[in-house]
């Protein structure tokens, strides 16, 4: 059997779109006798950032090489639960798993007691496949479990359990598989969420989250490249992209997404040619996110929520890059469209007191990949019309916090410990890409300044990226926070009288790196 190489040569790769290197892979993979089964992705697929290495260790490509012969219920376990809100947080979650071979009636149980899964809701199942890839690793394939709980009570703890025909967690040899979640309450309290980027899988990946399950988030936002199958993205013949590294994370992330609703965006390595020409094909099958308002095909990194008194928008960056074009303009301009009628929809609303933004390529930064004019383009103004509270990104796997940035420039400092008011001062925009992959610097000669270690610096001389993929340089005075190392943000949202976020980053031993407050027409 003719098993095939799937690497795209660098200089056509360079050129393509994901739509072009969808089809480039399609007719490719037509032309040989191999062993395709339904979807696959391999070496030179992804177009991505050239930071950071393997992410890990794990030989991830042997945990999870399976047969489509159906087996024994009884001998195949779930894993790799995770959850994620529905539109409605109050009264809706989506459960997601894996399991290693085909099984019959994949269900979800659910009580209000651990002892008590009275309720059983049906679940469907997303196959991916990949085609052997000659020298490297065998036929692989892969079985993604979704079941929607619609109709739940608002601020009420749920058990639940997953399983299938033969294997029922309701079962007392299974009952250790039992998790629990909490929907939003039915009216705003004070909570805390999480969020970071950039995560992998690694040892330090697995430390970040059992550090941040410690915040006892309500949810988590992850701002892109999850994790990380194609360990450099290059569009290069030596690129090997490993569906394992699927398994891995889920398996790896488990600890706390069984319990911690995940809600994921879109990175550059996310982006997988060949399931899709929009790259996102192997997301769907993965994740059950709430769907867009502009995208019937469920462009997987756009979606809104409201959760207590704030809104929160994540949106899908590969559209609007200009560093990373392959996905450049693949909504036409569909998504910059209806992000311009949410965040109107969100400040309009009655009880959402703050709006949060987040997605993978920076707006402002100065580290590595610097920042994206695309991005500051397309959005920026958007988020200034609309007085946007807070801006979270990846992609630079560091963690920088601007000032008040208002019109490209200062509008108000914002030191450690300070505070700012959006209508007045502008929009405070936090890189925080240190969730598990190698970590990025900053420019030569640039120090960093955290909590503790504040060093006091006029400018620093940095670049962004031109809709000609040049870079433009630049002196920029907004980068007030920096720090080269693994961390991630907790913000406290308080509402009643005097609303407020709590916006604080934290290393991964848990010691405070920044701190500031965003408070409205205070």
């Amino acid at each position: 059997m003719d098993i095939p190489d799937f690497g795209i040569p660098p200089q056509l790769a360079r050129r393509m779109s994901m739509a072009e290197q969808h089809e480039y892979l399609r007719t490719k993979l037509s032309r040989r006798r191999t062993l395709v089964t339904a979807g696959a992705v391999a070496g030179g697929l992804l177009t991505g950032c050239s930071g950071g290495g393997s992410g890990g260790t794990a030989t991830a490509s042997a945990s999870a090489s399976a047969s489509r012969t159906e087996v024994a219920g009884s001998a195949v376990t779930p894993f790799g639960r995770h959850l994620a809100f529905g539109a409605d947080p109050k009264t809706q979650m989506r459960i997601s798993w894996q399991v290693p071979a085909v099984v019959r009636g994949p269900f979800v149980r659910i009580g209000l007691r651990p002892d008590d899964l009275s309720r059983r809701i049906e679940a469907e199942v997303r196959d991916l496949h990949t085609p052997a890839l000659r020298g490297i690793r065998p036929a692989f394939e892969q079985y993604y479990v979704h079941a929607a709980l619609d109709g739940l009570r608002p601020g009420t703890t749920y058990y639940y359990g997953v399983g299938h025909a033969g294997f029922d967690p309701a079962a007392p040899a299974n009952r250790s598989t039992i998790a629990s979640f909490r929907t939003a309450p039915a009216a705003p309290e004070t909570f805390t969420f999480t969020a970071f980027g950039d995560q992998g899988v690694s040892e330090a990946a697995a430390a970040s989250d059992h550090v941040l399950l410690r915040r006892n988030p309500a949810f988590h936002l992850h701002a892109g490249d999850i994790c990380y199958a194609n360990a450099k993205g290059l569009g290069k013949e030596s690129d090997r992209y490993d569906p394992g590294f699927w398994d891995v994370y889920l398996k790896q992330t488990e600890s706390v997404a069984r319990s911690v609703p995940w809600m994921v965006t879109t990175g550059n390595h996310d982006m997988e040619a060949w399931y899709s020409p929009d790259g996102y094909g192997g997301q769907l099958a993965r994740w059950s996110l709430p769907e867009s308002g502009f995208d019937p095909r469920r462009t997987p990194g756009a979606y809104s929520f409201t959760y207590g008194n704030v809104g929160f928008v994540a949106l899908d960056a590969n559209d609007v890059s200009y560093e990373i074009p392959a996905n450049l303009g693949h909504t036409d301009g569909r998504q910059t469209k209806w992000l311009d009628e949410r965040l109107g929809e969100l400040r309009a609303a009655k009880g959402v007191d703050f709006v949060v933004v987040f997605f993978h390529h920076c707006a402002y930064s100065t580290s590595t990949h610097a920042s994206d004019g695309g991005v500051r383009a397309e959005w920026v103004p958007l988020f200034a019309r609309h007085q946007v509270d807070l801006v979270i990104n990846g992609h630079n796997h560091v963690y920088e916090r601007t000032d008040a940035v208002k019109n490209g420039e200062v509008g108000a400092r914002v030191p450690i410990g300070g505070a700012t008011d959006p209508t007045r001062d502008g929009i405070v925009y936090v890189t925080a890409g240190g969730g598990g992959k190698e970590l990025y610097g900053f420019p030569a000669g640039v120090e960093e300044s955290y909590e503790g270690h504040v060093t006091e610096r006029e400018s620093v001389d940095t670049f962004r990226w031109t809709r000609s993929r040049d870079t433009k340089a630049e002196s920029v005075e907004w980068s007030r926070v920096r720090y080269r190392g693994f961390s991630f943000l907790s913000v406290e949202a308080k509402s009643g009288a005097r609303p407020r976020l709590k916006v604080s980053a934290l290393a991964q031993s848990g010691e405070r790196i920044d701190h500031f407050e965003v408070r409205r027409g205070v």
